[in-house]
């Protein structure tokens, strides 16, 4: 009798989890049509309808050496509390991902940082989370993991001095160094 009543409820569940959508007609939409309208929207802002930035890739690799040979170049900030990299600085970032993917020996240290706000232990995560975004932007363009390494200081080195919003600003940031 005990199986009988088992066996009753396993059915009962089996035919509980059932569909009955069939799965060879799945309806399928045409996403580019609606991206194509979503883009009319936002011509004027320079983003695309998904709310990413287009990223020109066709510089040549000498061309994105001799932009990022200035210090300032190789500065990536952050806003406060955050590890989201602004849409300012996706050029930036693929310059350096070109230069990366034709020196493919090069390796790259992503510095990150934080202003003095916040305990140690939380300025280090966050300093990482800054440095694991700008390695995870330049592995999805195509530079090779081995070739990154991403490292936090949290506030220990801080590159401005002084209590007020624009120290902190330029305190927020992961620096790219080629060693």
């Amino acid at each position: 009798m005990r199986s009988f009543v088992l066996a009753g409820l396993l059915s009962i569940f089996l035919v509980a989890c059932g569909t009955s959508v069939p799965l060879t007609e799945v309806p399928v939409e045409d996403a580019s049509a609606k991206a194509v309208g979503a883009d009319a929207g936002a011509a004027g802002s320079g983003v695309q309808g998904g709310g990413v930035a287009p990223v020109d890739l066709g510089t040549s690799p000498d061309q994105a050496q001799a932009a990022l040979a200035s210090s300032e170049s190789r500065l990536v900030y952050f806003d406060y509390d955050s590890y989201v990299i602004n849409p300012e600085f996706q050029s930036l970032i693929a310059a350096h991902a070109r230069l990366l993917r034709a020196q493919p020996a090069r390796r790259v240290a992503l510095e990150g940082h934080t202003d003095e706000r916040g305990g140690r232990e939380y300025n280090l995560a966050l300093g990482q989370k800054r440095a694991d975004a700008v390695r995870n932007a330049l592995s999805i363009l195509g530079v090779s993991p081995s070739q990154m390494e991403s490292v936090s200081f949290g506030k220990e080195k801080p590159v401005v001095v002084g209590n007020e919003e624009a120290a902190f600003a330029k305190n927020r940031r992961v620096e790219i160094r080629y060693p």
